[in-house]
C-alpha cells in the first residue's frame, strides 16, 4: 500500500492571446492581483498556429507567458481557471472574448492546462473543469501527445516552458523539496 503524502506544489502559468495592441499593459495588472507576483513574462509572439479565434478576437493575435512567484497546490487548478474565464468576460466587448487566458500547471514532468472542454483524453477536476495533460517532460525536453496543440509543439514555446521549468526547479530547491 503507497503512503498519501500531499502535493507538491506547482507553477502556475497562463498564457494569455488577444488582438488588442495595449493588450499585455492591460491583462498584466490584474493578473497580478488574482494570482500574484509575476516572476516570468515572456516576450509577445505571432499566434499563427490556427485562426480558431480571428473572428471572435480580431487579429493579429499574440501571446504571451506569464509565470507566478509562489507555487500552488494543484488542487487549485479548476478554481484558477474559473477565475480566469470571468476575467475574459470582463475584457470582453459587445459580447466577444479580446482576451483569452489560458492557464496551467507546470510541474517537473509535465504541463498540464486546465480546460472547460472536456473529451476522452481530459480529466475531470470539478464544477466544469477540466485538466489536460498537454506535454511532459523527458530527457531534457518537452515530449508532445496526440493532442498536444501546434503551437505548443513548437520550439518557441518549448524555449519558453523550459525556462520557466528551471525557476521552479530552483525555488523548489529552495523551499526543501528534495529534486534532482
Amino acid at each position: 500500500m503507497g503512503t498519501i503524502t500531499d502535493f507538491m506544489p506547482e507553477k502556475l502559468i497562463i498564457g494569455v492571446l488577444s488582438s488588442l495592441p495595449d493588450r499585455f499593459v492591460r491583462v498584466e495588472p490584474q493578473l497580478r492581483e488574482e494570482f500574484g507576483a509575476i516572476d516570468y513574462s515572456s516576450e509577445e509572439l505571432p499566434f499563427t498556429y490556427t485562426t480558431y479565434y480571428d473572428n471572435e478576437m480580431g487579429t493579429p493575435i499574440f501571446r504571451r507567458f506569464y509565470a507566478f512567484r509562489e507555487p500552488i497546490d494543484p488542487q487549485r487548478l479548476a478554481s484558477v481557471k474559473r477565475r480566469s474565464n470571468k476575467l475574459e468576460g470582463v475584457w470582453g466587448e459587445a459580447g466577444h472574448r479580446r482576451i483569452n487566458l489560458d492557464p496551467g500547471l507546470l510541474g517537473l514532468g509535465r504541463l498540464i492546462l486546465a480546460s472547460t472542454k472536456g473529451p476522452g483524453h481530459r480529466i475531470p477536476l470539478s464544477e466544469g473543469i477540466y485538466a489536460e495533460v498537454t506535454l511532459f517532460f523527458r530527457a531534457g525536453s518537452y515530449q508532445a501527445l496526440p493532442w498536444t496543440y501546434p503551437d505548443f509543439r513548437s520550439e518557441a514555446y518549448q524555449k519558453i516552458l523550459k525556462d520557466i521549468r528551471d525557476i521552479y526547479h530552483r525555488q523548489l530547491k529552495e523551499l526543501g523539496f528534495s529534486v534532482s
